[in-house]
């Protein structure tokens, strides 16, 4: 088990930058550790489940416990916006709700809403994520993901909001990736290689190197796509990688040394490791209605940041 710490509320007159305040969260609980709010109303403990409010209420609920739960332990929260916005206006409010319960724990917060369009709808995107510009209002995420296929504008309408980041899609965990990600280009880079290298050139513009060392434009790299990754890191060296598919998935430790920056420092370390299902819907043999849940979840994301740990000891 690792080391529970002090968390504190995001402060923007301390660190604005997006890469510093995230490195400095990393820093602060000692493990690149994320947690996915994926919320399904059907997996939720049953004694949510039962009680008598509608469904977004309860996915609020879920989410507030597993924010008390995890705090401490994992510096990042990830929630997955599909996973809100189904439940109409209600959910969206829930999002926002959620967003600031974690803020307000010291947890960076990500949206994963995997945004890709250009131009004037971008702009509006990035206001829904982000607030106004040189807003730091306590419901607005600090990063986003973007699906950046339509060329590096996709990228520049987030960039504009002062202090936020995103996390560029390129090279996806899911199987059916290969049948883009993976296909060679006349100049023999592959598809994955040249979002890569937009997505470097990209983070190294004005401003968006912060005092650590890394960059406010990220990258996805999925950790079913280890093979790849020591080449992907040598196009992105100053890139943070988001890794999602680490356990449920079938992503193994092994799989992220590929990945490191340095094994020197978690913060330093260039990742974050995404755990989901594993996390909230812990296995439980000895209370299988989840009547603690919220206990199972704490030390579901204590073994998480453990085995995580062991990459820096």
């Amino acid at each position: 088990m690792t080391e529970t710490h002090e968390t504190a509320a995001f402060d923007p007159s301390q660190t604005v930058h997006a890469a510093d305040r995230l490195h400095e969260a990393v820093s602060r609980c000692g493990v690149p550790a994320c947690i996915g709010l994926d919320p399904v109303l059907e997996r939720l403990p049953k004694s949510i489940r039962a009680r008598d409010t509608g469904a977004a209420e309860k996915i609020e609920e879920f989410c507030r416990a597993v924010i008390d739960a995890a705090a401490g332990i994992v510096p990042v929260i990830k929630p997955q916006s599909a996973c809100f916005e189904r439940f109409g206006q209600a959910g969206l409010g829930v999002l926002r709700r959620v967003i600031q319960a974690a803020r307000s724990r010291g947890f960076v917060v990500i949206l994963d809403a995997k945004r890709g369009d250009i131009g004037t709808t971008a702009e509006h995107y990035a206001a829904a994520a982000f607030g106004g510009r040189n807003s730091h209002q306590a419901s607005a995420a600090d990063w986003l993901t973007i699906n950046g296929y339509l060329g590096p504008e996709t990228a520049e309408p987030y960039l504009d909001h002062a202090g936020r980041g995103v996390f560029v899609l390129v090279r996806t965990s899911n199987p059916g990736s290969d049948s883009v990600q993976a296909q060679r280009l006349a100049d023999g880079r592959t598809v994955a290689e040249l979002l890569a290298d937009q997505t470097a050139t990209l983070g190294r513009g004005e401003g968006r190197i912060g005092a650590c060392g890394l960059s406010c434009v990220g990258a996805v790299v999925g950790a079913t796509k280890s093979s790849e990754a020591e080449a992907l890191r040598a196009r992105m060296p100053e890139t943070i990688f988001l890794v999602p598919g680490y356990g449920t998935q079938g992503g193994t430790l092994d799989d992220l040394r590929p990945m490191l920056r340095t094994v020197a420092s978690a913060a330093d370390s260039g990742i974050i490791v995404n755990a989901s299902r594993s996390v909230l819907y812990p296995t439980n043999p000895t209370n299988p209605e989840g009547s603690n849940y919220q206990s199972a979840i704490r030390e579901a994301a204590q073994r998480f940041a453990g085995e995580l740990a062991s990459l820096f000891a």
